[in-house]
C-alpha cells in the first residue's frame, strides 16, 4: 500500500515489531513483554499521528490511490444498483456515472464522480473529471428520481471539472450552473457526500443538497491547494500553507457551518477499511434522509434556500 511520508515513523516502529516478533518465533525466546511494549508504541503513535493530522495531510489522504470510490461505495453501502447510461444530447460520461440503487431497504437515485486506479480506468473515467455531458446525465437522473419521489444522494470525488477545449465548447459552465439553479428547486431530498476530494463547480455541480457531508478525510475547496500556492505565493511547494489557510478540511468546513456533519472513516484513512467506511457512510445517508423525508415539499425547499442563503459574512 502507498506510504504517506507522514505515516513514515509508524510503518519503522511495525518493521521493528515485526523484528521483535521474528526474533521471538524463530529462535524460541520469550519476548512477550518487548513486544507488548512495542505494539502499545505503535498503537499510541498511530493514534497520536492520526488525532493531530494538518489540512494538507488530510488532503494527501483524500487522493490516496487505494482510497474507495464511489462505485467501491455502491459495492459496500448500496444494493441493486441499476446504472444508466447518456445525457441524451452529447454521450455518455464514464467520470460520472449513476442510476437508481437501494440502501437499507430505501429507493434512491444516486449520482456521482468516479476514478481510476490504474492509466487504464483513469483514461476511462477521465481522472474523476466530468464533462457537461456528465453534469447533464446528472440533472436527468435528478429529475427522473423527482418524477418517481425518490431521494437524490450525490457522491463527490473530484479534483474539479474537466477544464478542456471540449468541454468548453460543449459549455461546461452552463451545465454547471443550470445544475446549480435545478438542484435548488428539485422536489425531493438530496444528500451529498464528499468521499475524497470535492474541487470547485465540478464538485459543487451535484453538490446543492439539503445535507451535505463530508468523510472524516476529505476536502472542500473552490481550487486546489496548489492552485491557490500558485497564485499567492507564486510555488505550488507552498500548498501545505495553503490548505491550512483556505479551512478546506472537513472539522473546519463544520465549524464555518459550511456543511451539515462529519463521517468518521477506519483510523488512517478509508483506504484502510473499506467495509467499516461505507458502513459509516450508510448509517448517515440514512439517517438524513429519515429526517428530511419527514418535511412537506414546500418546507423541504425553504430550508435548502435558507441554507445557503445564510453562507458567508460580511460588514455593512
Amino acid at each position: 500500500m502507498q506510504l504517506l511520508e507522514f505515516e513514515k515513523p509508524i510503518a519503522e516502529l511495525e518493521r521493528e515489531l515485526e523484528k521483535l516478533r521474528t526474533k521471538s518465533d524463530s529462535q524460541d525466546i520469550d519476548m512477550s513483554e518487548e513486544i507488548a511494549t512495542m505494539e502499545a508504541k505503535v498503537a499510541e503513535t498511530r493514534r497520536q499521528i492520526y488525532k493531530n493530522l494538518t489540512p494538507w495531510q488530510r488532503v494527501q489522504i483524500a487522493r490516496h490511490t487505494q482510497r474507495p470510490f464511489m462505485l467501491d461505495y455502491l459495492a459496500h453501502a448500496f444494493t441493486d444498483f441499476c446504472e444508466l447510461h447518456g445525457d441524451r444530447r452529447i454521450g455518455d460520461d464514464h467520470a460520472m456515472p449513476g442510476g437508481f440503487a437501494t440502501i437499507g431497504g430505501q429507493r434512491v437515485v444516486v449520482v456521482g464522480h468516479q476514478k481510476g486506479r490504474d492509466t487504464k480506468e483513469n483514461l476511462k473515467r477521465n481522472f474523476g473529471s466530468a464533462n457537461p455531458e456528465g453534469y447533464r446525465k446528472a440533472m436527468r437522473l435528478m429529475k427522473l428520481a423527482q418524477k418517481f419521489k425518490l431521494p437524490v444522494v450525490c457522491l463527490i470525488d473530484t479534483p474539479g471539472a474537466y477544464p478542456g477545449i471540449g468541454a468548453e465548447e460543449r459549455n461546461i459552465a452552463e451545465a454547471i450552473a443550470y445544475n446549480l439553479r435545478e438542484m435548488m428547486l428539485l422536489e425531493v431530498p438530496i444528500v451529498a457526500v464528499v468521499l475524497g476530494e470535492g474541487g470547485s463547480g465540478g464538485a459543487l455541480g451535484i453538490g446543492v443538497a439539503d445535507r451535505v457531508l463530508m468523510l472524516e478525510n476529505s476536502y472542500y475547496s473552490v481550487i486546489s491547494p496548489e492552485g491557490c500556492a500558485a497564485i499567492l505565493w507564486k510555488h505550488r511547494k507552498h500548498a501545505p500553507e495553503a490548505a491550512e489557510a483556505m479551512k478546506l478540511a472537513a472539522p473546519d468546513l463544520l465549524k464555518l457551518g459550511l456543511i451539515d456533519g462529519v463521517i468518521p472513516e477506519a483510523e488512517g484513512g478509508a483506504h484502510h477499511d473499506h467495509t467499516k467506511t461505507a458502513d459509516e457512510l450508510k448509517k448517515a445517508v440514512l439517517s438524513q434522509i429519515g429526517e428530511l423525508s419527514k418535511l412537506s415539499v414546500k418546507k423541504l425547499l425553504e430550508k435548502r434556500y435558507e441554507k445557503f442563503r445564510a453562507f458567508g459574512e460580511w460588514n455593512g
